[in-house]
């Protein structure tokens, strides 16, 4: 099952790095926390790519065209113009980079990629958050319940997705945050079917609105609770947040 990343975005709230390169690739341990995302699914076995890039997505073609040179000993003959390679750490890993448009809207960064994904179910998550959501208990509950979309929910008071849910996981309707709601917010680490490019428009389709809405209105959209560890990196404080957790050695999201 191929594995989507959202990766375009300008990153404006964490604009201190992220006017020199993508959020996904700002470092958490020296490592991109897209790095850290890609490990962390294919820890479970998920190791089939496709990142949605946009804002300097040159900058995440460069660096897997150079990831041996990023985990690798290298010794240069500056006199014979050589290079040789030493213990490289290549991934086992297909990586697709798609160039989705500057200002592209996340559904419309989905749309662009359709041709990739059409035929068959995919997962979709954010390049900007970690977890340790278990991915085989999600991928089972997606099954189970048969709808073309399942969400990851989190408990966190943030300005993400509201979600307000049935007892079975159905989600009865998706909107944006309010300061009167609750806590119970879209943490992406999704499953979709390919279902979901019918609810998708052009390059203006924001995902998080009417697809997500109309999903909802139809009783499509499931909801997948997920009581652990999520985090993602919008600010500075939250990159030391989870720059203290890898130095502790006790992050919740490395499991490989």
């Amino acid at each position: 099952m191929k594995v989507v990343l959202l990766a375009g975005g300008l990153g404006t709230r964490i604009s201190e790095e992220s006017h020199l390169k993508p959020k996904p690739m700002i470092e958490i341990g020296e490592m991109p926390i897209l790095w850290h995302i890609m490990k962390y699914y294919s820890s479970y076995g998920f190791k089939e790519f496709i990142i949605l890039a946009g804002y300097k997505q040159y900058l995440i073609k460069e660096y897997f065209a150079n990831y041996f040179l990023h985990n690798a000993d290298i010794t240069f003959d500056m006199g014979k113009n050589t290079m040789e390679v030493h213990n490289s750490e290549a991934e086992d890993w297909k990586v697709t980079v798609v160039d989705t448009g500057l200002h592209t809207m996340t559904g419309g960064r989905l749309k662009r990629v359709e041709k990739y994904l059409k035929h068959e179910p995919f997962m979709l998550t954010y390049g900007d958050g970690v977890s340790d959501v278990n991915l085989e208990a999600l991928l089972d509950f997606h099954k189970k319940h048969g709808k073309p979309a399942t969400i990851s929910m989190v408990n966190l008071a943030q300005q993400k997705g509201v979600l307000d849910v049935d007892a079975e996981g159905q989600i009865r309707s998706f909107r944006e945050k309010e300061e009167k709601d609750g806590a119970v917010i879209n943490g992406g680490f999704m499953v979709l079917e390919p279902e979901i490019f019918d609810y998708l428009q052009d390059d203006n389709t924001i995902l998080e609105q009417s697809p997500m809405q109309n999903l909802a209105a139809e009783g499509k959209l499931m909801g997948y609770y997920h009581d652990g560890f999520w985090q993602c990196m919008d600010t500075q404080r939250e990159k030391k947040l989870l720059e203290d957790l890898w130095a502790s050695g006790k992050a919740p999201w490395k499991r490989w």
